[in-house]
């Protein structure tokens, strides 16, 4: 009897062991820090996310365009080999005297359309509503 439970012990531990690996390799395969993020980016636009700023940089310290209302960047994807381009896209309004505030007449201009290349410098964060 004692050999009967020690043989189900080491049946289920390796069986334990063998689930939890599986488990594992899933978890890297499918759930990746891109796939987490991009999880994350369709739940705050399907649940009305639209507080997000885009500041674009020149050098290391000065912003020379920064977006409002910015609901998702989006990464652009090629039309016969639907492979991603070097650049990343999204709408939003843009502040024109760099202000930090949304306008009346910036508010007027509506949303515009806007690209930022692989290699500028650029930040997408969430603007506290103050």
């Amino acid at each position: 009897m004692i050999d009967f439970i020690k043989k189900n012990k080491l049946t289920l531990i390796i069986s334990l062991s063998l689930f939890l690996g599986v488990l594992v390799l899933i978890g890297i395969k499918f759930f990746s820090e891109e796939s987490q993020n991009s999880f994350i980016r369709k739940m705050d636009t399907t649940f009305g996310m639209k507080n997000g700023c885009v500041e674009v940089f020149f050098g290391n310290d000065k912003a020379v365009k920064r977006f409002f209302n910015v609901e998702k960047l989006s990464t652009a994807l090629g039309t016969y080999d639907d492979k991603p381009r070097p650049y990343r896209y999204g709408y939003g309004y843009y502040d024109v005297n760099l202000n930090n505030k949304l306008d009346d007449f910036e508010k007027k201009l509506g949303k515009n359309y806007f690209e930022v290349g692989d290699y500028s410098q650029y930040i997408y964060f969430v603007k506290p509503k103050i």
